[in-house]
């Protein structure tokens, strides 16, 4: 299934998109695609049944904004360098374990909304990734099977981040990462069981039009299954959190000088295939 939230921000309503590309309304059924619906395997059985069986009433699509395709996200773990040809790109030695680092849940948004260049900034750069969407607690897991048993689905993430905040002004990463805006997400969870390899996806970026990153999943350091295990024995996972799995090679701060970074009024689009597609206008905090 494709899973979706749509309306104004903070009143978004659920959604499905079906196989004929309709939107379809999910409020009779659900009160928001959330951790809870994800958790509840009884309820997602009873939004298929009633997606197959065609009785879901369609919505206009006209006009309608795209919310983040999951609500009251409880954290955003993030996966540093874990593609090689992104750490090779940026001189960095490619990582002996996962490089972990955390997201404010409100620097989600949705997947066309507005994308803000912070005061100051003269290095914000883009990052299209894989996301990850956990379906049920996890704790110390053990075994790769185990990982992918509690991904519930997966969705385009843009690790939208501030270079000179993040890398030459002290501290840990926090400072160049949790910017407003700096989190667009979906447009939609794509149920797990329609993405049977993770490792097998293809992803793009778009600036202004000119293609900067074209990598994909396989060039992963620490594949999906592996970064869910990792994570699991450092912190508990809950439904709706959500994990970005990094970047592949082609940001902004891996380009010969002068770096091409994002600038307000420039257009960025990107995305993962099979998990649709992002476009975001910068524009000055």
């Amino acid at each position: 299934m494709k899973l979706l939230r749509v309306g104004p921000p903070g009143a978004e309503r659920p959604a499905l998109l079906d196989q004929d590309g309709t939107l379809r309304d999910l409020s009779a059924l659900v009160d928001d695609v959330d951790g809870t619906l994800l958790a509840d395997a009884a309820t997602l059985d009873r939004v298929r049944a009633a997606a197959g069986a065609g009785v879901l009433p369609a919505l206009d699509a006209t006009g309608l904004r795209v919310g983040p395709p999951v609500g009251r996200i409880g954290k955003v773990v993030c996966i540093g360098l874990n593609y090689h040809g992104h750490a090779a790109e940026t001189g960095q030695a490619t990582p002996g374990e996962p490089v972990v680092f955390l997201k404010a849940a409100d620097t989600v948004v949705g997947p066309d909304d507005t994308v803000l260049v912070p005061r100051g900034s003269v290095k914000t750069d883009w990052e299209v990734e894989l996301a990850i969407v956990i379906g049920r607690t996890a704790r110390y897991l053990e075994t790769d099977e185990e990982a992918l048993a509690h991904v519930a689905g997966y969705a385009v993430a843009h690790d939208v981040s501030e270079r000179e905040f993040q890398i030459e002004r002290g501290g840990t990463w926090d400072k160049g990462k949790n910017c407003e805006t700096f989190n667009p997400l979906g447009p939609w969870l794509v149920t797990a069981d329609e993405v049977p390899d993770p490792q097998a996806l293809g992803l793009r970026l778009w600036v202004n039009g000119e293609l900067r990153q074209d990598g994909h999943t396989s060039d992963q350091i620490f594949p999906v299954a592996e970064v869910v295990r990792y994570v699991s024995r450092f912190m508990t996972l809950y439904p709706g959190d959500v994990i970005n799995t990094g970047t592949p090679a082609g940001v902004a701060m891996g380009q010969p000088e002068p770096k091409p970074y994002l600038r307000p009024g420039d257009v960025v689009e990107l995305e993962v295939d099979g998990l649709g597609r992002q476009r975001q206008e910068l524009k000055s905090a």
